[in-house]
């Protein structure tokens, strides 16, 4: 019997309860923190295009929005490979440095009228310094929370992982309300947008103290005992896109459909309501605030279910209902404050059955020895091609076409892709994550990967 072998016959190794507790902690607030920058992106618009931008031009913002996510593969590249060679904690320290840094250096940057041109040139830079170090982030945070949690209650642990986005977003939501509210449109256009860009600095120290007092994840532990980690990059990337290009593919498409209607709905909301129904810059804020405190509440709930029923059930509840809901609840949106609550709700729990298992999904559909790489670059070129690009070509489109409800047209047909995705991607809830072999698939001799046509030989590693 082979050390490996050996190795995955041992029973699992236990994690205590406060470990398990700190390690979603370290996770989550990542995930915050990111999306906390995204958060106040988007519900400052109006003052970064009228500070920064040359013209004021609202279309330019959101293009610079999207640039950040345009890089986001090539952080996925660099920050993939390393986290399964050196670990999955040591990637994530340095990546919420950086996520956090760029955030509270946009809060610094001198005016368009002061410094011209310069001005959306170093916002391009920061938005990019973003993008490259959340290549990194999400896919190692997904990894670090699956590999600590317990098989039996993934779904329900690696929701907090998503609980964090939707705080993060919506602590960057409240901030910037809060400040429009107590310093009025006025001083918030003149300086007192900036403050809530400079809340990014604790978060970021939060995160790096929580991933400093952690250990690496006892899955990635044991590989490493035993020697079976990747050690090379070009062996790595061999095994990774000829061995396992199915499942690349599969979450390719996956990815389509949830950041579609992520960025769709929670990203380009509040440009949306005040063009469509006129909302002033408070009300579009509250709306989406509203509807995502409201998913907030159920992601847990949702979690713990698709340990019980499985991913993919999940998955497919998701998927059909935005499918068939989301023209009737855009035409709700485009009525009025109250109906925009309304559908903004409907699509919102609609879509928390994806967003509450992404993190108990897309960790599975890997080996441990490619886990962090094959995630984070799949999922990052999808982001980068249909994620952050989804608020500029919403806004785009709508004024192309004049047709407000093409955001709703733009989702239905992302779900058709993930639906498409989902039929062949196997179901992994309550299966391991140790080893090499891939999770969900019954266990077969060593060197030998599931084919089309049964085994065949697992690619040359030497």
């Amino acid at each position: 019997m082979t050390d490996a072998t050996a190795a995955e016959s041992k029973p699992p190794q236990e994690v205590d309860a406060k470990t398990l507790r700190r390690a979603v902690g370290a996770s989550a607030i990542g995930n915050a923190t990111e999306w906390f920058d995204y958060g106040l992106y988007a519900y400052g618009t109006a003052y970064i295009t009228a500070n920064l931008i040359p013209g004021e031009n609202v279309l330019i913002t959101l293009g610079i929005f999207a640039v950040s996510f345009l890089i986001r593969p090539l952080g996925g590249l660099v920050w993939g490979p390393l986290g399964d060679r050196l670990g999955r904690k040591q990637v994530l320290a340095i990546t919420i440095l950086m996520m956090s840094g760029a955030t509270l250096c946009l809060g610094l940057l001198p005016t368009f009228e002061t410094i011209g041109y310069a001005a959306p040139l170093l916002l391009i830079l920061l938005r990019l310094i973003q993008g490259f170090s959340t290549g990194g982030e999400y896919g190692g945070a997904a990894t670090f929370m699956a590999e600590y949690a317990p098989d039996k209650r993934r779904g329900f642990f690696g929701s907090f992982l998503e609980f964090g986005t939707l705080g993060g977003f919506s602590l960057g939501a409240l901030l910037m309300l809060l400040a429009q509210l107590v310093l009025g449109q006025e001083a918030m256009m003149a300086w007192g947008w900036r403050i809530p860009f400079l809340v990014a600095a604790p978060l970021g120290l939060i995160g790096l103290y929580l991933r400093s007092r952690m250990e690496d994840t006892p899955v990635f532990q044991e590989l490493e005992e035993t020697g079976q980690k990747e050690t090379e990059t070009r062996t790595q990337f061999r095994d990774m896109f000829l061995g396992y290009w199915r499942p690349i593919l599969q979450l390719f498409g996956l990815v389509i459909a949830l950041n579609v209607v992520n960025y769709t709905l929670i990203a380009y909301t509040p440009t949306y309501l005040q063009e469509s129904i006129g909302l002033d810059e408070n009300g579009a804020l509250i709306v989406p605030i509203i509807g995502q405190l409201a998913m907030m509440i159920f992601l847990p709930f949702a979690g713990a279910l698709s340990d019980r029923v499985g991913r993919k059930p999940m998955w497919w509840a998701s998927l059909i209902g935005l499918f068939v809901m989301a023209t009737p609840m855009y035409m709700l949106m485009g009525t009025n404050a109250v109906g925009a609550v309304i559908g903004f709700a409907v699509i919102g729990l609609l879509y928390v059955p994806q967003l509450a298992t992404i993190s108990a999904t897309f960790p599975a559909m890997f080996p441990t020895h490619i886990r962090f790489a094959a995630l984070a670059i799949a999922y990052n070129v999808a982001t980068s091609l249909f994620g952050g690009t989804a608020p500029a070509i919403n806004e785009a489109l709508i004024g192309a076409t004049g047709n407000s409800l093409f955001p709703a047209f733009y989702m239905m047909a992302a779900c058709a892709v993930g639906a498409v995705a989902l039929i062949s991607v196997i179901e992994t809830k309550g299966a391991s994550l140790r080893g090499r072999g891939v999770p969900g698939v019954i266990s077969r001799p060593a060197g030998r990967r599931p084919g089309p046509r049964g085994p065949v030989p697992e690619p040359d590693a030497s």
